[in-house]
């Protein structure tokens, strides 16, 4: 049998495939252009007493030019800041083992998010925690590896020998509904579905009839984590992946910057 026909087929429809992707991969690039969004500071309340919101007048971020018009870009004094509808309200909290930023339709109050009485947020939200592996954040940090990130288990089972916590505080595998899509060893980005329990909602969002996607990133040398859930109205939902993107360009550009 003679398959050297064969061969030159795929040959050719490999070239043909490699020149797709190529080309479909420029076109996504060409959709990200350098926008200009408002920077809208959040003030803060943590550790050491009240901060104020930091100051800017524009963020340039990559993002398809026809939503700029759409998002701002929300910052507190601690930890990373996040793209989000534009006129929405922020405030963030802090401690020595990491900080919380909080996004949302509402004016957010302080007083509010270190109420015990206070339930969480049911509707529309963002939040961007920021938890250190060399603090009590670590505990966070490991419960998020053991759910998702199996090429760091050495960092969970260090934080269970420390005998502070229980083994069974730290379980392993996803959730069963949750889906993953896997950016690398380090950066996960996951949907939680409406009415379930999942990474979404290791988080101040409590479970509605709306799903829950975000992103968690392991960063550093301890390491750290960011992890963002995010919750918005279906006519806003095409902001999602570029609120994801930024956030993941952020913690990588501040890798590069930290050279870890």
């Amino acid at each position: 049998m003679n398959t050297r026909p064969i061969f030159i087929v795929a040959l050719v429809l490999g070239t043909s495939l490699s020149g797709f992707i190529s080309r479909v991969a420029a076109q996504e690039r060409t959709q990200l252009t350098a926008s200009q969004v408002p920077f809208v500071g959040c003030e803060s309340d943590g550790q050491v007493g009240p901060l104020e919101s930091p100051h800017g007048a524009v963020k340039k971020v990559m993002i398809p030019a026809e939503l700029a018009s759409r998002l701002a870009y929300y910052e507190a004094e601690n930890g990373f800041g996040v793209l989000g509808p534009r006129g929405w309200h922020c405030f963030s909290t802090y401690g020595s083992n990491g900080s919380t930023l909080y996004v949302a339709p509402e004016i957010i109050q302080g007083k509010m998010l270190f109420s015990d009485d206070w339930k969480g947020f049911s509707g529309q939200a963002i939040q961007v925690s920021v938890s250190i592996g060399d603090t009590s954040g670590r505990f966070s940090v490991a419960r998020a590896i053991a759910r998702a990130f199996p090429d760091h288990a050495e960092f969970v089972q260090k934080v269970i020998a420390e005998g502070i916590e229980p083994a069974s505080s730290f379980p392993a595998g996803p959730y069963p509904t949750d889906k993953l899509t896997y950016k690398g060893k380090s950066v996960v980005e996951f949907e939680t579905p409406p009415n379930s329990q999942g990474l979404g909602t290791h988080s101040m969002l409590s479970t509605n009839s709306s799903p829950i996607r975000g992103v968690m990133i392991l960063f550093g040398e301890e390491p750290s984590l960011v992890h963002a859930s995010i919750r918005i109205a279906d006519d806003n939902q095409n902001l999602i992946q570029p609120i994801l993107k930024q956030l993941e360009s952020d913690v990588a550009a501040s890798e590069r910057k930290n050279g870890t």
